[in-house]
């Protein structure tokens, strides 16, 4: 979930309406993340504007990674169905998003998510 973190490029651009409707699965970013060596393919083809964004290793500069701010992700799974130039990958090459039913994100984060 978005903690108010700034946001890093690469990050993703596109709609930045609300979403209309709550989705059934969220993208998670997992620790398997390399942030693909600052060119990550996943936020290029998210549809919504600062969905995804880059965040910065501390302990290892300048590697860094991809987070995913779950209360503007619309589950569309884009990010794991593309890869570069069009070709179809079935999911990301590191393993790396997993879509989570939102009943799941609810419980790890403690509280509702809005729409």
């Amino acid at each position: 979930m978005s903690t108010g973190a700034l946001k890093l490029e690469p990050k993703s651009a596109g709609i930045s309406t609300p979403r209309k409707k709550r989705p059934k699965q969220l993208a998670v970013v997992t620790e398997c993340c390399t942030g693909c060596a600052g060119s990550p393919v996943c936020v290029a083809y998210c549809p919504v504007a600062e969905c995804m964004y880059w965040v910065p290793d501390a302990e290892y500069p300048p590697f860094g990674r991809v987070e995913v701010d779950l209360l503007l992700c619309i589950g569309c799974r884009k990010c794991i169905g593309q890869g570069p130039d069009g070709a179809f990958l079935d999911g990301c090459p590191w393993d790396a998003i997993e879509m989570v039913a939102m009943e799941t994100v609810e419980a790890r984060i403690g509280q509702a998510m809005p729409v």
